[in-house]
C-alpha cells in the first residue's frame, strides 16, 4: 500500500499537534459548558479557556491586549466583518483597493458592494512572474475617496509574500484603513501587528495556528472599533440588560455561544506554535522552499510558479505538468501513484491565476506545514519528476512506480 503524503496545508493543516485533540477531548468530557452563560464552575472554566486562547493569540501577533482579538468562524468571515462593517453604509463612489492576487473572500464582498451601494473597487496588477505587487502602484491608486486598502500577505496560489508593511504605511498616510489577509502567513511568518501598523488583520485558526476547522481570528487596532459597524447583533452573555449591541471589545463582534471546543483546540495549537517559535518555523519553511526549488529546477515538462527568492515566498507552490488535460488529472495521478495529496483548480483566487497565466484551468498546488520534512519534499519532487518524465504520453500506475524505484536505486 502506498504511504499517503499530505501536502495541502494551505487548505487546512494536518497533522495537528496531539495537544490539540487532547484539549478538545478534555473540554468535551470534563467541561462542556458555554462561556458567560452560568455562574457554576464549568461555565467559569469555559470563560478561562476562551481568555487563555485570546491571550495566546495576542502574544503571537503582539496585539496591544487580548481584547483586540475577535473570534470568528474562519478567515473569510473575519474579512467580511471588516469589508462590510466599513463599507456597507459608505456613500456611492467610495473607493476600495486590493491586489490582483486576492482570494475570493475579498473579491466577492468588493464586487457585491459595487452592485449594492456603488463601491468603486480597484485591483492593482501584480508581476506575472512573481505575483508581487509594487507598493508604488498602490500609492498611485489612492485618492480622496479611498476608504479601504486590502492586501493578502501570502498568496494561496503562488506563496508570494507581499510587502504589507509598505502598503500599511501608505494607507496610514492617506487616512485609509488597511486590512491584511493573513490566512497563509499566521503561524508561518512572524507578524507584529503593532510594528506593522495595519488596522485589521484576519486569519484562520485551522491553518498555520494548527487549531481545528471552524476557528478564525480578527485583530482590530485600538480605536478602529468605533469606525467598524456590526454585521450581526445578538446575545453576548454580557451586559444583558442592554437591548442594543455592546460597544465593548471583543463582545461587539461576537454573538451567541462560542465554538468553545474549537477554541480549546486553537489555544493548544497556538501554544505549540509559541513554544516552537515562529522564527524557527519560518526558517524551516524557507529551508523546504529552497530544497523544493532546487529539486524541481530544470525538470522538463514541469513548471513551478511564483518567486524564486525565498525572502518573497512561503511554502505554497503551484505547478503544471505538460500532457495533462487538467490540474485535476495531475492531482489524481499524484495521489493514485505516489499517495501525494494536493489541491487542483482555481484555489478561490481567479485573478491570481489570470495574473500568472493559468486561468481558467488553474494549477495543482502543494503546500508545506510545520510537520513537513525534507524527506517529504524529496518524495514530492521525485513524484513530480516521474510524472513529468512520462509527459505528454499516457501514464500508468505501474510505469510511474517502476520509474520511481529505479531513480531511488
Amino acid at each position: 500500500m502506498i504511504e499517503r503524503l499530505y501536502m495541502d496545508n494551505s487548505a487546512t493543516s494536518f497533522p495537528k499537534p496531539a495537544a490539540v485533540m487532547e484539549a478538545m477531548v478534555d473540554f468535551a468530557s470534563a467541561c462542556g459548558a458555554s462561556a458567560g452563560r452560568g455562574a457554576y464552575a464549568e461555565a467559569k472554566a469555559c470563560e478561562q479557556i476562551l481568555w487563555t486562547c485570546r491571550q495566546k493569540v495576542a502574544e503571537l501577533i503582539n496585539a496591544e491586549s487580548p481584547e483586540r482579538i475577535v473570534f470568528t468562524l474562519n478567515c473569510s468571515e473575519a474579512l467580511a466583518i471588516v469589508i462590510r462593517g466599513l463599507l456597507n453604509t459608505a456613500p456611492a463612489g467610495t473607493h476600495a483597493i486590493a491586489t490582483a492576487m486576492e482570494h475570493n473572500s475579498v473579491l466577492r464582498p468588493y464586487n457585491a458592494l459595487a452592485g449594492q451601494m456603488g463601491l468603486v473597487p480597484q485591483l492593482i496588477a501584480c508581476d506575472p512572474a512573481t505575483g508581487l505587487v509594487d507598493p508604488d502602484d498602490v500609492v498611485r491608486a489612492i485618492g480622496p475617496a479611498t476608504r479601504l486598502i486590502s492586501c493578502v500577505h501570502v498568496s494561496n496560489v503562488t506563496g508570494t509574500m507581499q510587502p504589507i508593511a509598505a502598503i500599511a504605511a501608505a494607507a496610514r498616510k492617506a487616512g485609509a484603513a488597511c486590512l491584511i489577509d493573513a490566512a497563509q502567513s499566521a503561524g508561518h511568518v512572524p507578524i507584529d501587528v503593532q510594528a506593522l501598523g495595519a488596522d485589521f488583520v484576519a486569519f484562520p485558526g485551522h491553518k498555520g495556528l494548527l487549531g481545528p476547522l471552524g476557528t478564525g481570528v480578527l485583530y482590530i487596532r485600538p480605536g478602529q472599533e468605533h469606525n467598524l459597524a456590526t454585521m450581526k447583533e445578538g446575545g453576548t452573555g454580557t451586559i444583558s440588560e442592554q437591548p442594543v449591541q455592546p460597544d465593548t471589545m471583543p463582545d461587539k463582534y461576537e454573538i451567541g455561544s462560542h465554538n468553545a471546543i474549537g477554541l480549546a483546540g486553537l489555544a493548544a495549537g497556538v501554544d505549540w506554535v509559541l513554544r516552537r517559535g515562529v522564527d524557527s518555523l519560518r526558517f524551516h519553511d524557507e529551508k523546504l522552499c529552497r530544497l523544493f526549488m532546487q529539486l524541481t529546477d530544470g525538470v522538463e515538462h514541469l513548471r513551478v510558479y511564483g518567486p524564486r527568492d525565498v525572502a518573497h515566498r512561503s511554502g505554497v507552490f503551484s505547478v503544471r505538468v505538460d500532457g495533462f488535460q487538467s490540474p485535476g488529472a495531475l492531482a489524481e495521478a499524484l495521489e493514485a501513484n505516489f499517495g501525494l495529496l494536493t489541491r487542483p483548480g482555481m484555489h478561490c483566487a481567479p485573478l491570481a491565476h489570470q495574473t500568472i497565466g493559468t486561468h481558467p484551468a488553474g494549477t495543482c498546488r502543494l503546500s508545506f506545514g510545520p510537520f513537513t520534512t525534507e524527506a517529504h519534499v524529496r518524495n514530492a519532487a521525485e513524484a513530480l519528476a516521474a510524472v513529468a518524465q512520462r509527459a505528454p504520453g499516457p501514464q500508468t500506475k505501474t510505469d510511474y512506480r517502476r520509474d520511481t524505484e529505479t531513480q531511488r536505486k
